[in-house]
C-alpha cells in the first residue's frame, strides 16, 4: 500500500496533516501520538508580532460543532523560530506554517524568514472572520488576494498554499485565482462565519459577537466546495472542514482532496489523526487500493 502524497513539491509520508490553529505547535499532542505519524503539522498561525488574541470568552459549542473568536493568538515570529521549530524538527514530518499579516508586506517578510529557517512549506491564512486588521478581507477581495499570492510568490521557493475563505459568494473564483497568482496547492474550508445568543443575557455567547463555525456541522459544505474547486483548478487540494472519521476524510477524497487535514476533532480526541490514518488504511486494504490516487476526485456524479 503506497501512502506517500505528492502535493506538487510537497512530499508527504501520508495524507493525513493537522489543521492550523487545533493543534498548537506539536508539543501539545505529542503524549498522545507518535509525531513522527503524521504526513505534517500545520502550526498555529504565526503573525510577525506577537498577537494577544480577543477577548474571552472566545469558544462555545454549537450543535455539532463549535464557534471560535480566538484572534490568532500566537506568540510571533521570532519565538516560533527560536522556541517551536526546533522542538518540531526532531520529527520525521513535513512542517508547514500558517501565516498572516495585516498587509502585504508582513506576508512577505514572513515567508522569508521561514524560507531561511528550514519550514517545509506555508500556508497563507487569508481568510480568518475572527480579526479586525488582515483576514477575511485578504480572503474575500479578490485583487487584494491575488496580488497577496502573486507577491509571496516572487519571493519565496517554499511550496504556497493558500487557504480559502468559505465566506465567498463563488469560491471556484478565489480557488481559480489562487492558482493563477501562483499558489502551488489550496486548502479549504476556513471556518464558516456564525454567532450564538443566550435567550437569558440576550448577549452574544462569544465576546467579538461572531466567531468561525467548524466542526461536523460543515462538512457537507466543506466537501461540496472541495468538489467544486477539483472541477476548476489543476492545483492538489487540501480538504476540511469537520473530519471526524476515516469515512469522513475518504468523503473528502472521493470529491478530489489530495490530502485531509483535521481540526476540531482533536480537541474532542487527542489521537483523531492516527485513528482517522488507520482507518483509510483498513479502508485501503479491504478495497483492494494500492494508491489514494486511485480515490481521488472519483466521485460518481
Amino acid at each position: 500500500m503506497n501512502l506517500t502524497t505528492n502535493l506538487g513539491k510537497l512530499k508527504l509520508t501520508n495524507p493525513v496533516m493537522t489543521a492550523s490553529g487545533t493543534f498548537g505547535y506539536g508539543k501539545e499532542y505529542s503524549e498522545f501520538i507518535d509525531l513522527n505519524q503524521l504526513g505534517a503539522i500545520v502550526v498555529k498561525g504565526i503573525s510577525l508580532k506577537p498577537m494577544k488574541g480577543n477577548p474571552g470568552p472566545r469558544i462555545c459549542e454549537t450543535p455539532c460543532g463549535m464557534l471560535n473568536a480566538i484572534g490568532l493568538q500566537n506568540a510571533g515570529l521570532k519565538e516560533f523560530i527560536k522556541q517551536q521549530l526546533p522542538y518540531l524538527r526532531n520529527f520525521n514530518t513535513k512542517i508547514i506554517v500558517n501565516i498572516l499579516g495585516t498587509s502585504i508586506n508582513e506576508y512577505i517578510e514572513l515567508a522569508e524568514d521561514l524560507e531561511a529557517a528550514g519550514v517545509d512549506a506555508i500556508e497563507l491564512n487569508v481568510s480568518c472572520p475572527n480579526v479586525k486588521k488582515g483576514g477575511i478581507v485578504f480572503g474575500t477581495d479578490i485583487k487584494i488576494f491575488e496580488e497577496l499570492i502573486r507577491d509571496v510568490r516572487r519571493r519565496t521557493r517554499l511550496p504556497l498554499i493558500t487557504k480559502l475563505s468559505p465566506n465567498t459568494a463563488d469560491i471556484k473564483l478565489f480557488a481559480k485565482a489562487a492558482e493563477d497568482a501562483g499558489s502551488d496547492i489550496i486548502s479549504l474550508i476556513n471556518t464558516i462565519t456564525g454567532m450564538s445568543i443566550n435567550i437569558k443575557t440576550r448577549r452574544s455567547r462569544l465576546a467579538n459577537i461572531t466567531g468561525g463555525l467548524s466542526g461536523p456541522a460543515i462538512r457537507p459544505v466543506a466537501v461540496r466546495m472541495v468538489w467544486e474547486c477539483f472541477k476548476t483548478v489543476n492545483v492538489p487540494i487540501i480538504g476540511m472542514g469537520g473530519i471526524i472519521s476515516a469515512e469522513d476524510a475518504l468523503e473528502f477524497v472521493l470529491a478530489g482532496a489530495s490530502a485531509v487535514a483535521v481540526g476540531t476533532a482533536n480537541f474532542v480526541n487527542p489521537r483523531a489523526t492516527m485513528d482517522i490514518l488507520e482507518g483509510i488504511k483498513s479502508f485501503m486494504t479491504e478495497n483492494k487500493i494500492n494508491s489514494l490516487k486511485e480515490l481521488t476526485g472519483t466521485v460518481k456524479c
